[in-house]
């Protein structure tokens, strides 16, 4: 993605220019990433928020994985595995993980790209992913929702084996000389995956877990949105919630009692009532 931004960039400024040659510069690279971030901030679009120790520590040693391919000699094909439950925040790392890395490539796979193909086409859409990343010098690509990539269906269970094969083929594969690649891989089925021998493809895995109690209180402290009083009360009623649950009770609750006060809530000029707020709780599924 970005290093075919990169020679967009470097055909427009050639034509600008009516330059005969056109020679990809340092510069077409600056800009393709800095124009590849907003599509991976599409994938977190609630921002990173730190969640306590435990989501800290992982993120740290995603980052650290990050290092270790782009300074050990050795590390040319490195893959990373994120699971955990549905809304934990796996695709938002993985997202903050790209964006943060710098490198010159970084793609973003998913299901929603691919709606409507054949699984054929499905296949060959991820296998030019991974030949255009050969050709950066440092490249990541994150397969998101691996389960739902694999058309994984828990009734029988079905799911795409040629779509499964080719990942596993494509994860094994290491980068031609010169070339280094991280993959990270999300899933919130990590035991179909184990069951299709995926998980042994990936060097590390890593579970992100729902909000405890104090992450929830975490995240409450940072988004403002209730009194210091009852920011303790909120968080108390929360424990093993997803994040992306999370919000989602929070934009039901930042939006009143007779509605239409979400504006004045995220402005700072009011504040979410406690009593509202566990009225949307019981209104939210069990989780």
């Amino acid at each position: 993605m970005v290093v075919q931004s990169a020679i967009s960039f470097a055909m427009l400024r050639s034509y600008q220019n009516y330059e005969k040659s056109i020679e990809v510069t340092m510069d077409d690279f600056m800009n393709a990433i800095q124009s590849i971030v907003p599509i991976l901030e599409r994938h977190r679009f609630n921002g990173m928020v730190s969640c306590g120790d435990r989501h800290k520590h992982i993120s740290e040693k995603v980052m650290h994985l990050v290092k270790q391919i782009k300074v050990i000699a050795g590390s040319s094909l490195v893959t990373c595995l994120l699971e955990g439950p549905s809304g934990s925040g796996k695709t938002a790392l993985a997202a903050t993980v790209g964006i943060d890395s710098g490198f010159p490539f970084v793609e973003f796979v998913s299901a929603e790209t691919m709606i409507g193909l054949d699984e054929q086409t499905k296949c060959a859409r991820i296998v030019k992913v991974f030949e255009d990343a050969y050709k950066s010098s440092l490249s990541i690509v994150i397969l998101d929702d691996l389960e739902m990539l694999l058309e994984y269906a828990a009734i029988g269970p079905q799911f795409s084996e040629l779509i499964a094969q080719t990942s596993l083929a494509l994860l094994k594969q290491r980068p031609p000389e010169g070339k280094k690649l991280l993959v990270i891989g999300t899933t919130s089925q990590v035991s179909f995956l184990d069951s299709v021998d995926l998980c042994n493809a990936f060097s590390v895995t890593y579970h992100v877990p729902t909000l405890k109690t104090e992450d929830a209180k975490k995240v409450l402290e940072q988004l403002k949105v209730f009194s210091e009083h009852d920011v303790d009360a909120a968080a108390k009623a929360l424990n093993d919630i997803p994040i992306k649950k999370l919000y989602m009770l929070i934009e039901m609750a930042a939006q009143g009692e007779h509605g239409g006060a979400a504006e004045a809530i995220y402005s700072g000029r009011e504040k979410i009532k406690i009593s509202h707020f566990y009225n949307c709780l019981q209104d939210v599924v069990q989780y």
